[in-house]
């Protein structure tokens, strides 16, 4: 059993912070010959619209020196939630509206702030990725009665091709469903988006998003791009923490996902007591292979490898070992007493009815 020095402090906005790292949007746009001004003007009307969306901290307005038609917006946000959150409005996609006729082409990048220093202030964010890997989930739920239909679809799909150019490449792909909730987890080497624009080409792929499709609670076209573009954008969960132990596994590595019923507006401060307590559970050499979290808004996934099974660390698997850390993690989360987990019954309990069932677990097939 990991031992915990956590206090209940680890569940206070400062705490949350530090896991929930500030991020840096970058938007590259190219504004067509003869736009430049209706394009200032646009950009003056949106900035001060987007500087009352809560979250937003700044933003800069930038030229190049070396082909004027090409313009950078970056702007800097408290975290990754209030951000996508505001772009998957309608009042976003409403504010954006004037600079359609100005610009040709744009391409938005989203960084998280993981390290920064300014004078005697430093800032030391969330574990940043090492391996080279890019992890992403999508989310969606399903009609109440409809999962065993589902699972049969999704279980059954034929991998697409492991390549996807000469420097991206699909490596794995993790489903999980509990209760209503689908979750899908994909692990890329290279370029994240043309990874997905090459799963969602894929014929076999194509048929098995189509068969989901009557089940869905939030209905999609994905012959419509703007419905297709709207649903993908709304079921992205993003990963927000990843940590993993540099010693090879005693035992056989198994893999699971938890699903956290967090309370309304507490999505932050659960992900920042999970991150400390899965960097502790490494560095002390437990049954901890590796950590991702994927988070946004409320919905907390954290998708694990264990070398060993759940069962025989019920607490460690859940992310609640030692009692402080469980007091503080109960707090946040919707529990009824059969899940206390200040007790050895209640995590048991927790990880059998919070586990997520695993579809599928497969690497893409080579070309």
């Amino acid at each position: 059993m990991m031992t915990t020095t956590l206090t209940e402090a680890v569940t206070d906005s400062h705490h949350a912070a530090i896991t929930a790292p500030r991020l840096r949007v970058v938007l590259m746009c190219d504004v067509m010959a003869g736009e430049q001004e209706r394009f200032l003007r646009a950009y003056e009307q949106l900035r001060h619209q987007v500087a009352a969306v809560p979250g937003h901290v700044s933003d800069q307005l930038c030229q190049s020196i070396e082909d004027p038609s090409r313009w950078l917006i970056t702007s800097e946000w408290e975290s990754a939630q209030p951000f996508l959150s505001w772009v998957d409005s309608e009042e976003h996609r409403e504010m954006v509206k004037p600079l359609h006729g100005c610009v040709r082409d744009t391409r938005s990048l989203r960084f998280s702030i993981m390290r920064e220093t300014a004078g005697d202030y430093v800032y030391d964010g969330p574990e940043p990725v090492v391996d080279g890997i890019v992890r992403h989930a999508l989310t969606f739920t399903v009609k109440p009665g409809s999962e065993p239909e589902v699972e049969r679809i999704l279980a059954g799909y034929a991998s697409p091709r492991a390549r996807v150019d000469d420097h991206t490449r699909l490596c794995r792909t993790s489903l999980f469903l509990h209760g209503n909730r689908v979750v899908r987890a994909v692990e890329v080497s290279g370029d994240l988006g043309a990874a997905l624009r090459h799963v969602a080409m894929q014929p076999e792929v194509r048929a098995v998003e189509q068969a989901i499709n009557p089940y869905l609670e939030e209905a999609r076209d994905l012959d419509d791009p703007e419905s297709a573009r709207g649903f993908f954008m709304r079921a992205a969960l993003p990963a927000v923490h990843r940590v993993a132990s540099a010693d090879a596994p005693a035992a056989p590595v198994s893999r699971y996902a938890v699903h956290y019923p967090v309370r309304p507006g507490q999505g932050d401060p659960v992900v920042g007591l999970l991150a400390r307590q899965d960097r502790q559970a490494v560095e002390e050499g437990t049954p901890l292979v590796s950590s991702t979290i994927f988070h946004r808004g409320d919905v907390v996934v954290r998708l694990i490898d264990l070398a060993g099974r759940a069962e025989a660390d019920p607490a460690l698997a859940v992310g609640a070992a030692g009692h402080p850390a469980a007091e503080a993690l109960g707090k946040l989360l919707d529990l009824d007493e059969h899940h206390d987990l200040r007790t050895a019954t209640g995590v048991a309990r927790f990880l059998a009815d919070h586990t997520m069932k695993l579809v599928t677990d497969r690497a893409a097939a080579d070309a």
